[in-house]
């Protein structure tokens, strides 16, 4: 079992950045591919970023494209959210998830991934 752990999260002003992390342990964590995703209450959970075993896939959504940048250290078993020009919409509980997949792709079905982190609270201020 994937135990996961996110790390990073604050409270910025707007334009600032920030950069997450998440931890895994357990089994190899090449095989799995990763990603962000975000939630504030009362809405749905969304995906922000993900990325394949290798690094060599990735996808974000419209609304961060161009802003924030996923990569993954699997020598040392971290994911890795950059985040440059934030927006007070940014503002969420940010998870790490983990999907075990066959193949170097990508995951974005929030449903398909098997291990969630606890999460991190990124607060962005006008």
């Amino acid at each position: 079992q994937v135990q996961l752990v996110e790390s990073g999260g604050g409270l910025v002003q707007a334009g600032d950045s920030l950069r997450l992390s998440c931890a895994a342990s357990g089994p190899p964590f090449s095989m799995y591919s990763m990603g962000w995703f975000r939630q504030v209450p009362g809405k749905d959970r969304e995906t922000v970023a993900v990325i394949s075993w290798s690094g060599g896939n990735t996808y974000y959504p419209d609304s961060v494209k161009g802003r924030f940048t996923i990569s993954r250290d699997n020598a040392k078993n971290t994911v890795y959210l950059q985040m440059n020009s934030l927006k007070p919409e940014d503002t969420a509980v940010y998870y790490c998830a983990a999907a075990r997949v066959p193949l170097d792709t990508i995951v974005v079905v929030i449903p398909e991934y098997d291990y969630w982190g606890q999460g991190t609270q990124v607060t962005v201020s006008s």
